[in-house]
């Protein structure tokens, strides 16, 4: 029997399909959880749990609304432990070194996507064979396979 395709999303695409239902971002992410194994890790989750918090999104949904989409993904999703050693020893060529987590686990997780909203991560596709992809990409290409 063979497994679900694994698909990484970064915390831009998070908080796009949190705040924006019926968003491209919201539409992707709901596509994943049908369909695909949607991974992370302590560390991917706790960045989305801190950027979900600030201030600044409580005009879009309130910081309960927020906190209960983050409870419902972290049931919903396969996680990954990224040990410490493979952060440090993996060759990682993002700008922004707060995107580093989501390469590693893309790697460690065997992804075989990772989709993203932040050009730091689009301009490194592919990276190490993952696609990385927009998710109006992602639910055009491959949201069919």
């Amino acid at each position: 029997m063979s497994r679900l395709q694994r698909v990484v999303f970064d915390s831009s695409t998070l908080v796009g399909a949190a705040l924006r239902v019926g968003s491209t971002p919201h539409r992707a992410l709901s596509v994943a959880l049908h369909f695909w194994d949607l991974c992370a890790s302590a560390e991917t989750l706790a960045e989305l749990e801190e950027v979900l918090d600030r201030s600044k999104f409580d005009r879009y949904l309130t910081r309960e609304k927020r906190r209960i989409f983050v409870a419902n993904l972290r049931r919903r999703v396969h996680l990954f432990v990224v040990p410490d050693a493979t952060m440090s020893e993996t060759e990682l060529p993002c700008r922004d070194p707060k995107d580093n987590p989501f390469l590693v686990l893309a790697l460690i997780a065997e992804a075989d996507v990772l989709v993203s909203s932040d050009t730091d991560l689009l301009v490194l596709h592919p990276w190490r064979g993952i696609p990385i992809v927009t998710p109006a990409e992602f639910l055009a290409g491959f949201s069919k396979s």
